[in-house]
């Protein structure tokens, strides 16, 4: 596996390792750096691109994950020091069956972004409000779940610009078997409105229509185990409130791999 860092289109660093690499990278990132880690193949990694945003064991195809450097608005969903000073410390090994066989959240990956095509979870939505990274759908899978305010980190949402329309999708990059989930809709009362109902749509043709509440904290669903490789959110229905701005904070879905 190896772990690059890329300005202007030529490695500027680089450590490679069968099993396992880390690097440490002794430099301010500049606008338009990337990092691009390159797996042995497919299955599951553990790995660690930045000290705060920590470990994170996801799944790949094999294919190259690669991540710009988030500057300016796109680092607003982000805490001030994710990818910041003049030391960094990048890691990736083969993960160890046990921190990916158990039961456990499945959609969780800080490292989501709009340009990974590498590391599974993947999010993508047909909208995001203003096109801002405090309303990217990635937001709703970082693993964080404060839900009282809105426009910064820690509470970065999926924002859907007031549309009806909204969908939100989650790739899982293989089958998964799942009986629960838990939403965290965003909660700034009164700027914010909420959801009564939503539709969840799983990649075996089923379909599940959620209620939702006005709330701050987890409202969990659960039903008869089922297999599945991606799920979709839409068809949201807001409360009849005068707030346009209903938002999702984090979407959990848990399970196992399917066996």
């Amino acid at each position: 596996m190896k772990i690059e860092i890329i300005r202007n289109n030529e490695a500027i660093a680089s450590s490679q390792g069968e099993g396992s690499c880390y690097l440490v990278f002794q430099e301010a990132y500049q606008e338009g750096d990337r990092i691009v880690f390159t797996p042995e193949g497919g299955g599951f990694v553990t790995l660690q691109f930045d000290a705060v945003l920590g470990r994170s064991t996801l799944y790949t195809k094999g294919d190259a994950f690669s991540m710009d450097i988030p500057f300016g608005q796109k680092h607003m969903c982000y805490h001030d020091a994710v990818f910041a000073g003049a030391m960094h410390f990048l890691w990736a090994r083969t993960a160890y069956e046990w921190e990916w066989k158990g039961y456990r959240n499945l959609s969780l990956n800080p490292y989501d972004c709009h340009e990974n095509a590498g590391l599974f979870p993947h999010s993508k939505a047909n909208i995001e409000t203003r096109g801002e990274s405090v309303f990217a759908s990635r937001n709703a899978i970082d693993g964080i779940v404060a839900s009282n305010w809105h426009g910064l980190w820690p509470w970065a949402s999926w924002g859907i610009n007031r549309d009806p329309e909204a969908k939100l999708t989650l790739d899982f990059g293989r089958p998964v078997t799942s009986d629960r989930i838990i939403f965290y809709t965003r909660a700034d009362f009164p700027h914010d409105a909420w959801w009564t109902q939503g539709t969840l749509s799983f990649s075996d043709g089923s379909e599940l229509v959620v209620p939702l509440e006005k709330k701050d904290g987890p409202q969990e669903i659960t039903f008869p185990a089922k297999t599945f490789s991606s799920l979709s959110l839409d068809r949201l229905i807001k409360a009849d409130d005068p707030s346009p701005f209903p938002a999702l904070i984090q979407l959990e879905v848990y399970g196992k791999e399917a066996e």
